[in-house]
């Protein structure tokens, strides 16, 4: 999917899935999804791209409250 003038990036998000991951190094099992930003870097600088990924990653850590579980 290409740009299209006023945008400036395309963030994709893929859906939430249990996989085994390395925690204190004991294998256990945590929902994860995978991200994708795609921008135009005439508008946008790698930092400014790397720092927007981070927020919306700790925001959606931080997500949970009543009756919002996976299970």
């Amino acid at each position: 999917m290409p740009l299209v003038v006023p945008q400036a990036a395309i963030i994709t998000m893929e859906q939430i899935v249990p996989r085994a991951v390395v925690i204190d190094g004991m294998i256990g099992i945590r929902y994860m999804m995978y991200s994708c930003l795609s921008f135009d870097h005439r508008i946008v600088d790698g930092g400014g791209a790397g720092r927007f990924l981070q927020t919306i990653k700790k925001s959606l850590e931080c997500y949970g409250g009543a009756g919002n579980s996976l299970n």
